[in-house]
């Protein structure tokens, strides 16, 4: 296929996404039923994105442009993509890169997240018969050129292993961070709840740890936390909620809590589900070295991403900052 006829089909793929129509539905139900963190609202939510953000022809045009993808491609490769399951569809950026550079893709889905994906790759077979070979789906990822795998610090040392020697793109836990100046208004500090809460803040770009000022006062955001209060009626969240009470409860440790979200003063970026944690600084120049912080994925705040932005990611938004495009370019 050209570079145009696979842009063609990629916009019909956008458009049935966004038409939504009894077999979609069906299949986004599937996916809930398979997943029971994929609640119906989030997979609204990531698929409405991809198909607003990613699949339009005027994005595609643009970004190929940015970096000469060729109308042709001659000598394709294989392409391993090891796909996370963390939130619905979290690896069809990956997917998305390689088939529009006209490589092959052979696909591991995650066992958390095959219904949705899958479905789409059916379904672009079934519309172009002739793409039968350019996107396969498979346990067992051997014989590739190359490889894209998404996984976690223990995972990634598995994949170094047994990928290092070929061209590769290896990305491990990344998270997101917020500066807070305290003149954040109401409808800021709500947008801030949703890149906190959001996929119930099981992705990389879902903030889990907030830089504030010494003197700041939390109240503004434990209350416009609350617009996630219906959390607690979802059992899977209030099971680690009532966990991470009883640790910092056990532990003597401070906290702050509304009753679904749990704020407690400490330095990682990682925290569990449930929880945020937050560090004091004096000024802004020390948080300078977070722009360069292999653990952080976004920044938001005044002076960087806006608040309420972290989950809408563009197609140039690429994950651990690793241009998948450049890379699949090169191969």
């Amino acid at each position: 296929m050209t570079l145009q006829q696979r842009i063609e089909l990629l916009v019909r793929l956008g458009e049935y996404v966004q038409r939504n129509d009894d077999e979609w539905q069906h299949v986004k139900e599937q996916a809930n039923r398979k997943n029971p963190w994929f609640v119906p609202e989030f997979i609204e939510m990531a698929t409405n994105n991809i198909g607003n953000a990613f699949l339009q022809k005027d994005k595609l045009d643009n970004w190929v442009k940015d970096y000469r993808v060729p109308a042709e491609n001659n000598q394709p490769v294989t392409v391993g993509i090891v796909m996370a399951g963390n939130i619905p569809m979290v690896g069809f950026h990956d997917l998305l890169c390689i088939f529009i550079t006209g490589h092959i893709s052979k696909i591991k889905l995650s066992s958390k997240d095959e219904v949705l994906i899958e479905h789409l790759v059916l379904l672009l077979k079934k519309w172009a018969p002739e793409i039968g070979d350019l996107i396969l789906i498979a346990e067992q990822l051997k014989g590739c050129d190359a490889y894209i795998a998404t996984g976690s610090n223990n995972s990634g040392r598995y994949f170094d292993y047994y990928f290092g020697k070929y061209p590769h793109i290896i990305r491990r836990n990344r998270t997101s961070v917020a500066i807070l100046d305290g003149s954040e208004t109401t409808e800021e500090l709500e947008k801030l709840a949703d890149d906190i809460q959001t996929y119930f803040g099981l992705g990389c770009r879902n903030v889990t740890k907030l830089y504030v000022p010494p003197d700041y006062n939390f109240s503004p955001l434990l209350a416009a936390l609350n617009k996630y209060a219906h959390y607690e009626d979802f059992h899977k969240y209030k099971h680690n909620y009532d966990y991470q009470l009883a640790l910092l409860m056990m532990g003597n440790k401070f906290y702050m809590t509304n009753g679904t979200v749990l704020l407690s003063k400490n330095e990682s970026f990682f925290t569990a589900v449930s929880q945020v944690n937050y560090e004091f600084y004096s000024n802004t120049e020390e948080l300078e070295s977070l722009k360069n912080n292999a653990d952080v994925q976004c920044i938001v705040g005044h002076h960087a991403l806006p608040f309420g932005q972290a989950q809408q990611p563009s197609l140039a938004d690429y994950a651990d900052r690793v241009d998948t495009m450049k890379f699949a370019v090169s191969l």
